[in-house]
């Protein structure tokens, strides 16, 4: 590993004078300075963090606060983590992850111990506790959802309402009226997670304009869930034909169950899914979908943050429109 000193051995200066070019708190002749930078090129000497730090009075890391719940889609929270991780390099910039049980004192704790510049915060609710705590503190922070009031904050996210509206309206167009949106475990729910409560509030409202008739079920995602879920929606609502399904855990036992049950897709049901493109690829026969953009989230919110830390303003809300995608899995009524 090269070292400060090997760079100044190569420049033929003090070590002193490696680290006040490095540091910029020392006026250095602009010759000086030159053969200081050429040697750290030449020898791909990289400062210590802790030296980057000391010099720019800040730590080069961004606090990334990951929802570690049994009811979350586990492979788009990664694909999120991965994004901001990967994104955070190309800054130069570390992650520090915490886990998103430890909520508003986990923040004050990053925030006082001065380790991470700015904030990212995903699993975000509509009256999320962690939010007071961001308007008390002045670390940059960029949330990965949208609360119900998110004056003066900086969110990005899919835009779920709209989300939830396109995927009646595509329904709708195909002639089905009687629909069903299976949702996210109840648990979730229950918290008013931002993105379940705003594509069923997408959902239901477009239905109504659409005078579609539907019931909304909230389904665990496990086979005895889904076949529970399903029995009731055609107890309740045999001439339901329409199928819109969010949690893409509850996606495999279902299609299996209409299968059983001698429904075929597409003819006799519709499915469409809110789930990552490989997911619908891969389920027989390959769904309609609206994907999740993690990378484009995570990638954005860490974008934002960088911008917040070179002074910028990014107060405001980016909603990423929703792309539905035609594949076999819907068919005209």
């Amino acid at each position: 590993m090269v070292t400060l000193a090997d760079v100044a051995r190569a420049a033929g200066v003090s070590a002193s004078t490696v680290s006040y070019v490095l540091s910029g708190k020392r006026s250095i002749s602009g010759i000086t300075r030159e053969r200081v930078q050429s040697a750290i090129d030449d020898l791909g000497y990289t400062p210590h963090a802790g030296a980057r730090a000391l010099a720019s009075n800040r730590s080069n890391v961004l606090a990334l606060m990951v929802p570690l719940r049994s009811d979350m889609f586990v492979p788009v929270i990664m694909e999120i983590v991965t994004a901001v991780v990967t994104a955070a390099r190309e800054f130069d910039q570390d992650v520090l992850l915490l886990t998103g049980d430890e909520g508003g004192d986990g923040l004050r704790r990053i925030v006082r111990s001065g380790r991470a510049d700015a904030l990212i915060l995903m699993d975000v609710e509509l009256d999320d506790r962690r939010i007071p705590v961001l308007r008390e503190v002045a670390t940059p922070a960029v949330l990965i959802g949208l609360p119900s009031d998110s004056t003066g904050l900086t969110c990005i996210d899919l835009d779920f309402a709209a989300t939830g509206a396109a995927c009646a309206d595509h329904l709708a167009d195909l002639g089905h009226r009687d629909v069903a949106l299976i949702g996210e475990n109840q648990d979730v729910y229950r918290r008013h997670t931002g993105f379940a409560e705003r594509t069923l509030t997408g959902f239901r409202k477009r239905a109504a304009q659409r005078r579609l008739r539907f019931v909304h079920r909230p389904c665990e995602g496990t086979y005895e869930s889904a076949a529970g879920t399903l029995t009731r929606i055609f107890g309740e609502r045999p001439s339901t034909t329409g199928f819109v399904v969010q949690n893409e855990a509850a996606i495999a036992p279902l299609m299996s169950l209409l299968r059983q049950l001698g429904r075929s897709v597409p003819e006799e049901n519709s499915v469409l899914a809110i789930c990552p493109d490989q997911v619908a690829q891969q389920t027989s026969p390959q769904l309609t979908s609206v994907p999740i953009p993690a990378e484009e989230m995570g990638r954005g919110a860490v974008r934002l943050a960088m911008a917040q830390l070179s002074g910028q303003s990014t107060v405001g809300s980016t909603l990423l429109p929703p792309k539905l995608t035609i594949r076999e899995s819907t068919a005209a009524r």
